[in-house]
């Protein structure tokens, strides 16, 4: 019923099947003890992530908030699920092709087959982005250093009204901010429009980087790039964001991003 009202809003908007820019879905696991991250990891490595690559999508990243009370309360834990689907169509045909996938059934029966009493998790939050146009695929990053020192941050641009919004994404595209963050070596994953979520309007990306310090190197250098300073100076684009919402995350080790 959820992928029924939101493709029907998709396809009003104009947005759906556009067909070049990939399109993303961040699901974002909220669970209340260890016993449910234990599940749902399991579920993620041997059976989804699997499942996913038989499917035709070659890289699905998984991440854990370095602070783990980070974007919740001090005693939920969240995993973060990064599908990129190559078009708005794979995204909505990948429930039927997991539902005749037995390899996927068979190991993930403890994750899908948990009884009331004792679900994987207590809820599932999705957001579905389209890739901006001037980074219309995702990228996999090209780190060298250990997973669990790696710093992958996730940025969520708020609003004050779409018109507003739209202009803090003109920024990235028409502006090259997306430009500037690779020529500086920020390893981006992906930059998105949020076309359905719960903080609407807002664009969202993730850049990442070796580890804490190679962070704030990285955006020593990008505040005080002759570019950033001339494009943020511009008339056009003042006051475009209303709240900035950044949040620290470690890939698991069988994350494929």
């Amino acid at each position: 019923m959820l992928f029924s009202v939101v493709f029907v809003l998709l396809l009003r908007t104009g947005l759906a099947f556009a067909g070049k820019e990939d399109f993303y879905q961040l699901k974002v696991y909220h669970l209340s003890s260890s016993n449910q991250q234990e599940v749902v990891e399991e579920y993620l490595e041997q059976a989804f992530l699997p499942a996913m690559h038989r499917a035709g999508v070659k890289h699905v990243g998984v991440f854990k908030p370095v602070n783990p009370s980070e974007g919740s309360s001090s005693s939920e834990k969240l995993i973060y699920v990064l599908i990129p689907f190559s078009s708005q169509k794979d995204y909505f045909k990948i429930e039927s092709v997991l539902s005749k996938d037995q390899q996927y059934q068979t190991a993930g029966a403890k994750y899908l087959n948990a009884p009331y009493t004792n679900p994987p998790f207590d809820r599932i939050e999705t957001i579905l982005l389209n890739a901006f146009e001037k980074n219309p695929k995702y990228g996999v990053p090209d780190l060298k250093g250990p997973k669990k020192d790696r710093i992958y941050e996730l940025r969520s641009y708020e609003g004050h009204s779409e018109k507003i919004s739209a202009n803090k994404i003109k920024m990235f595209n028409a502006g090259d901010e997306v430009g500037l963050f690779k020529r500086l070596g920020f390893n981006a994953v992906f930059y998105g429009e949020v076309v359905a979520g719960s903080t609407m309007p807002n664009l969202m990306y993730m850049t990442t980087f070796e580890n804490k310090a190679d962070r704030d190197a990285h955006w020593d250098s990008f505040g005080s790039d002759a570019y950033w300073k001339e494009l943020s100076s511009l008339p056009e684009y003042q006051h475009n964001v209303s709240k900035n919402v950044t949040i620290f995350l470690h890939p698991t080790e069988y994350s494929d991003l």
